[in-house]
Formats: structure tokens, C-alpha cells, sequence
């Protein structure tokens, strides 16, 4: 991950706060946004903001996540720093827009802070968007870069690595958060103002000088053996960016039970480790960081005999069917499920690790 550049002094601030505030700092051009529980407070803090700081820069509310997700489309396609954000329900709306921002291969930063559902639900964090996120919630043979940040500072961080990800490789990059890390409050160091360089790329349609062909961009393509080349070109650039894989480890090395948790179900499961080592349980904790791509590689090292895993999300089992892939059959793989907004506890995560250390007769290996 680049190293960026933030402020000395921290400030406490709400995690959909302080993103937005990173937004104004990475010198965003455009947002445009719905109000929708439980990220309301991205649209509010952009439109208090920035007519003081940036005038030049834009932010609408649109009459809708539809119309938000389009406009998204005519701003990147002319070579703007753009952003939208939304929770589950109007991120859904968007997913025809993302399938053509990832066609036609225009740059931009998406946000979903994450509520409970299927439907209208709650307004309470859930993970249960997951498939949608890193499966190509659209249609067709697509991706997108997915970041799951799990405080508020990656809430702040993420938005410049998201950005700078996603006009790397010319795609749209989201920021896959939940309720629990939009809405808390914690210290963060807010990257500098200004510390993301940004220049109109060759592609955007800015009009044609003399000396230079008309640019487009367009994700329609009549012709099969054309919309196949296109096609191909996307999954040489999915596969090239398997390099940007990001996740931390926590005393895997010697762990007999492995936890795999993103977001804020990882800051739980940290805290189920060291209650589990207390008790002399050795338990480890993989944290995804990227959702796409996914550390298939890592996840399949630490697979092998006398292991299991145990996968705990905020959902029914979406990530599970990630991590029974990379393990491959050479380690049990178990899950640990809340829904509907019910967030996991660290004491049951461990009566699930003490279950499945005597299951697997796990016990008196670990118990020194």
C-alpha cells in the first residue's frame, strides 16, 4: 500500500465523516450522492464543506442512486476525480451504472456503507453485500476493486488508495464499509491536503485539439469477436492487479484454529484471539483487506492438517465460499454467522473456537 501523507495532529471524527473529509483532501472534482441511513452523513458533510474550501469542485444530490451513478459515468469519462456513496439498498440500484463504468473503463471511487437486508431491512451494519461487491453486482464479466476498511482511519486512508488504484488500472474502485465503521467515532490522522496528484488522463473526452483523434468511450460494442477482445483485455487487467492483495495476519504462525474476518468483524475476532490464548487455545486471524482480489494465495499457505478455519461475517456465508476455495479441502473450514444487523461477540466467537479445538481434538495440543 502507498505511504500516504497525513496530519501530525489526530482529530476525532465519525467514520463517514472523516472519508469525506479525505475526499475534499485527494482533491476530488465531483460527487454526486443520495441520502440514504447509514451514510447520510457523507452527502451532509460534503455539501457543508466544500462551497467554503472548493468552490470549483461539484456536489449534487441527485434525484436518485440511478441518476447519482450515471452522472458518476459522464464526469469519469471526462477525466474527473469522481465519487458517489450509498447503504445497500441504493447501492443495488446502482449496479447497472457499474457494470458500464467497468466496460468502458472509467476511473472512480464508490462507497457502500453497508446496512441489513435482504430488502429495505434495517438501518443497523451488515456484510451481506459482499457477493454483490466482489462478484460483479451488475451484469456481465466484470470486477471492481473492493477495500474493506475496518476503522476510521482506513475510512480516511482508503479514499486515496482507492483513487489512486483505481486510475492506475483504469477502473472503478469501492470502498465496501458497514454501518458500525461509518457511524463510530475514533481518532484519525487525516492525509494531507493536496497529496494525491491528479492529471486529466489522454483518454477523457476533454474535446479534441488538432493533432489528436476524437477520444470515446462507450461499453457497446455490436460486434461479438470485438466485445470479446474487450472482454479478454479486462481479465488480462483483473489478473495483472492479483499484485495489490492486501491483508494483515495475527499470530497465524502457530495457530491451530484460524479465524478469516473483514471489516469490523476482524477487530472482533482479534479480540476473540486473545481471549482464546488466555485459555491457551492457539488462534490466529486472517484479515482480508482487499475483498477483490482476494488473498487466495496466503489463505491457501496456512491450509493443511491439524487446522482448521473458522470464518466469522456479518451475514448468512458469502466470504466462506472465498476461503473454502483458497483452503481447497486441506483444512475444515466452518462458519459463524450474525444477520440483520446483529453484530457478533468476542465471547461467542470463543465458545465456537473451544467447540471446534475439542471437535477436532485440538485441546490438549494447545493447551501448554
Amino acid at each position: 500500500m502507498s505511504t500516504l501523507q497525513r496530519e501530525e495532529t489526530p482529530k476525532l471524527m465519525k467514520g463517514n465523516e472523516a472519508l469525506a473529509e479525505a475526499a475534499i483532501r485527494a482533491d476530488m472534482q465531483a460527487y454526486f450522492g443520495y441520502p440514504i441511513t447509514p451514510q447520510s452523513e457523507v452527502l451532509e458533510y460534503l455539501t457543508e464543506e466544500v462551497p467554503k474550501r472548493k468552490p470549483n469542485t461539484v456536489v449534487l444530490q441527485a434525484e436518485s442512486e440511478v441518476a447519482s451513478i450515471n452522472m458518476v459515468y459522464g464526469a469519469g469519462g471526462a477525466g474527473a476525480r469522481v465519487m458517489t456513496s450509498s447503504s445497500s439498498p441504493g447501492f443495488s440500484l446502482m449496479q447497472e451504472g457499474v457494470s458500464y463504468l467497468a466496460a468502458s473503463e472509467i476511473p472512480c471511487l464508490l462507497v457502500n456503507v453497508q446496512r441489513g437486508g435482504p430488502g429495505l431491512g434495517t438501518i443497523q451494519p451488515a456484510q451481506g453485500d459482499y457477493f454483490q461487491a466482489v462478484k460483479g453486482g451488475g451484469h456481465g464479466d466484470y470486477h471492481i476493486i473492493v477495500l474493506a476498511p475496518n476503522s476510521v482511519q482506513e475510512m480516511a486512508d482508503f479514499v486515496f488508495e482507492g483513487w489512486r488504484l483505481a486510475e492506475e488500472y483504469r477502473m472503478p474502485a469501492l470502498i465496501l464499509a458497514d454501518g458500525a465503521v461509518g457511524q463510530m467515532m475514533e481518532k484519525v490522522y487525516l492525509p494531507k491536503d493536496g497529496s494525491l496528484p491528479h492529471q486529466t488522463a489522454a483518454w477523457a473526452t476533454t474535446g479534441k485539439p488538432k493533432g489528436r483523434d476524437r477520444n470515446f468511450i462507450t461499453s457497446l460494442h455490436m460486434e461479438p469477436d470485438k466485445m470479446e477482445q474487450v472482454n479478454l483485455h479486462l481479465q488480462d487487467k483483473y489478473r495483472k492487479l492479483r499484485k495489490e492483495e492486501r491483508y494483515e495476519l495475527f499470530n497465524v504462525k502457530d495457530a491451530d484454529v484460524i479465524l478469516v474476518a473483514f471489516g469490523l468483524t476482524a477487530r472482533i475476532c482479534n479480540k476473540a484471539q486473545q481471549l482464546a490464548a488466555e485459555k491457551g487455545l492457539r488462534v490466529g486471524v486472517v484479515r482480508p483487506i482487499t475483498l477483490y482480489p482476494f488473498p487466495y494465495d496466503i489463505i491457501a499457505s496456512l491450509a493443511g492438517p491439524n487446522r482448521v478455519f473458522l470464518t466469522v461475517e456479518m451475514n448468512a456465508g458469502q466470504m466462506v465460499e472465498d476461503v473454502r476455495l483458497a483452503v481447497n479441502g486441506k483444512s475444515p473450514v466452518y462458519f459463524r454467522g450474525r444477520m440483520g444487523g446483529m453484530i457478533p461477540n468476542p465471547e461467542d466467537i470463543l465458545l465456537e473456537i473451544e467447540a471446534l479445538a475439542e471437535k477436532h481434538n485440538l485441546v490438549n495440543q494447545t493447551v501448554r
